[in-house]
């Protein structure tokens, strides 16, 4: 689903050049459970901003779902984000005059879907995630694991090949990560690729597979006995 040979990327510091990913080599299969741990500068956003097509790699390849990921203007970019891409964030990124309903049907919007239909999706992924009852609520109504619910629904409900979830329970309580945890692995055992961004041990223990970064190179990368979420709570 995902391969990355080589991968090099480095930002301009004034006259100077940070060299952020040194080489990085990755690969991930249909169906499997990533984290992707490492501390502040270890490259971990840089490397989920390549993966998600909101940035490009100076040097390496990328291939998403066997299509190269290289020199593509914004227009296709945002077509092959829309496509093979759901995206959750650690500050759940709702608008905040959408109510729960509208915000998981913004990607089907911009997918051109029409009215009834979108609702009708938008619903059924409101549902699976447990907040249908809340549809008509604003995001200001919602407590933050609700909000977190709502955003991985809109994640889903372009139906991406891969969902990347960027510290997705950094802004939780400990019992509502969990929770949300448990909602990441039911949809993985559905047969979703997921990556997930932490920096909390907890929570990577709940994925299949580490993969730890340090100073723009892979350290180890390793399959983990997955710790099921609501065993901890």
């Amino acid at each position: 689903m995902i391969e990355i040979k080589n991968l090099h990327k480095s930002y301009k510091m004034g006259s100077n050049s940070l060299h952020v990913l040194k080489g990085i080599n990755f690969s991930v299969a249909e169906g499997e459970l990533v984290s992707i741990m490492g501390s502040s500068g270890s490259g971990k956003s840089t490397l989920l901003n390549i993966l998600g097509i909101l940035d490009e790699a100076d040097s390496g390849s990328y291939t998403l779902d066997g299509l190269p990921i290289k020199n593509l203007n914004e227009k296709i970019a945002a077509q092959y984000r829309n496509k093979f891409l759901g995206f959750v964030f650690q500050s759940f990124n709702l608008i905040s005059y959408k109510n729960a309903l509208d915000n998981v049907g913004l990607p089907l919007y911009y997918q051109g879907i029409k009215h009834k239909e979108r609702t009708d999706i938008a619903m059924s992924y409101l549902e699976k995630v447990g907040l249908a009852d809340w549809a008509g609520h604003l995001p200001n109504e919602l407590s933050g694991g609700q909000k977190q619910r709502v955003a991985i629904a809109r994640a889903l409900a372009s139906n991406p090949k891969v969902l990347l979830a960027d510290e997705p329970t950094g802004a939780l309580d400990t019992k509502t990560s969990y929770e949300v945890m448990d909602l990441i692995q039911g949809i993985n055992d559905e047969g979703r690729t997921i990556l997930v961004v932490t920096h909390e041990h907890d929570i990577a223990q709940m994925t299949k597979r580490i993969v730890n970064l340090k100073d723009g190179v892979i350290i180890d990368d390793s399959k983990v006995n997955q710790v099921r979420a609501l065993s901890n709570v």
